[in-house]
């Protein structure tokens, strides 16, 4: 179990304390809804979550067979819904991925990320499109 403490300062800005490591962030609502946007916003951490959990999961697999993910990386980007109820429409990855990869390791490596935890607790309520680059 893990414990974080959030605080709201006002101004639509919260901060927020990782007990175990005593790591803070600040968090503010985006500019297009009543922020300054001067923050990751909190829907900008889900989308932050998802693709280091991507990213993470395939660098514990990597570990786990000796390859290197130095320089991999992933962008994300996060579309909010235009009607209706505010929510994360759909959030889009792109992972790139430097190095010659066999196909066995691409596949191993494609799978640990697909089946990272935040995807995983996603699913079903956001969509998500998840675009690999395995480069030479």
């Amino acid at each position: 179990m893990t414990t974080i403490h959030c605080r709201y300062d006002g101004h639509l800005r919260c901060h927020a304390l990782h007990e175990p490591s005593g790591s803070a962030l600040e968090t503010d609502a985006p500019s297009d809804n009543q922020g300054q946007g001067e923050r990751f916003s909190p829907t900008d951490l889900v989308a932050t979550a998802l693709a280091s959990c991507i990213l993470t999961i395939m660098g514990i697999t990597a570990d786990r067979h000796g390859w290197s993910l130095d320089g991999s990386s992933a962008r994300v980007e996060k579309l909010m819904t235009s009607t209706g109820v505010r929510r994360i429409e759909t959030l889009k990855v792109w992972i790139t991925v430097p190095g010659a990869w066999e196909h066995d390791a691409q596949r191993r490596l494609r799978a640990a990320g697909e089946g990272c935890p935040v995807k995983r607790s996603l699913e079903g309520a956001i969509a998500m499109e998840l675009h690999w680059d395995f480069r030479a």
